[in-house]
């Protein structure tokens, strides 16, 4: 019986378990959309990404990504594994250090840098967008996540693809001690696929920020490690004006409260934001349909 390639990722790690893992079928243009989302289903991870071939002569590949309910027209973990898996298999190869990836938003621009620390995988954000929130609707906010939001840098929604509320923590330590009434915020409707909080931690310290990302209306009560919101987050950052608070380049952490280890390189100008990690493979065989 002939399967097809498979593999599962931990991606925004170096270190196996300790990333967000993500489910890549490397070639997936037999499968109906219907098939897409049942495995995505029944891999219960956060993202299932399904490669098919592109019939842009720009792009390198085509992906559609799927939670357990709904496909995403972009998501940033997924991006970065789903080019580690084609790399790691062979399937793609860099062109003067990128790749091009097909998605719902579009095209998607990823650099490869092979470094002495490994491969680091990035991509540009789609080209974000900031909605403010009504003042009730920051006060549902604060109600749901039972901490203080910062009114000075209101909660926004940020559509990068995906949309996020983003909102602002006193600092890192009040992000991690956040417990947010996930029922309460899968039924309320934010416009939004969830809802992302960072804070800063103190100067010398090895990330700038720490971030949580929660979309319990997606089937996804705390992703580990989000790329999009993180990327979110970031243009925010610009959006608020603290890009010199926060640099225009940091690292963020995320993924602590859940025992992950998750790094995130960001890079902001005034024209695109970049996200990057690295990734590793922990499963790599074959998906019987």
């Amino acid at each position: 019986m002939q399967g097809i390639p498979f593999k599962q990722v931990d991606v925004f790690t170096s270190v196996r378990f300790k990333g967000n893992p993500v489910a890549v079928v490397l070639k997936a243009d037999t499968l109906a959309t219907e098939q897409m989302q049942r495995i995505a289903n029944w891999t219960n991870l956060s993202e299932t990404t399904f490669v098919v071939p592109s019939a842009d002569p720009k792009a390198d590949y085509r992906v559609r990504i799927f939670t357990p309910a709904a496909e995403l027209p972009f998501a940033g973990h997924p991006t970065v594994g789903t080019a580690h898996a084609l790399l790691e298999a062979g399937l793609v190869r860099p062109k003067n250090g990128t790749l091009v990836q097909e998605c719902g938003v579009g095209q998607v621009t990823l650099n490869v840098d092979e470094s002495r620390d490994g491969r680091w995988i990035s991509f540009e954000l789609p080209q974000p967008s900031a909605m403010p929130l009504a003042e009730s609707t920051v006060a549902e906010i604060e109600t749901i996540l039972g901490v203080e939001v910062s009114h000075q840098y209101a909660p926004c929604v940020i559509d990068a693809g995906v949309r996020w509320v983003v909102a602002q923590l006193r600092d890192a330590e009040v992000v991690l001690a956040a417990r947010p009434d996930l029922q309460r915020m899968a039924s309320t409707d934010l416009h939004a696929e969830g809802v992302v909080i960072f804070g800063g931690y103190p100067t010398g310290s090895p990330t700038q920020i720490e971030v949580r990302a929660f979309a319990p209306g997606q089937g996804v009560n705390e992703d580990p490690v989000c790329g999009s919101g993180n990327g979110c987050v970031a243009a925010f950052i610009r959006h608020t004006k603290q890009t010199a608070r926060f640099g225009a380049e940091y690292l963020a952490s995320q993924g602590g409260v859940l025992g992950r280890a998750g790094r995130i390189r960001l890079s902001i100008s005034e024209s695109s934001i970049r996200v990057g990690g690295q990734a590793v493979t922990c499963v790599d065989g074959q998906l019987f349909v």
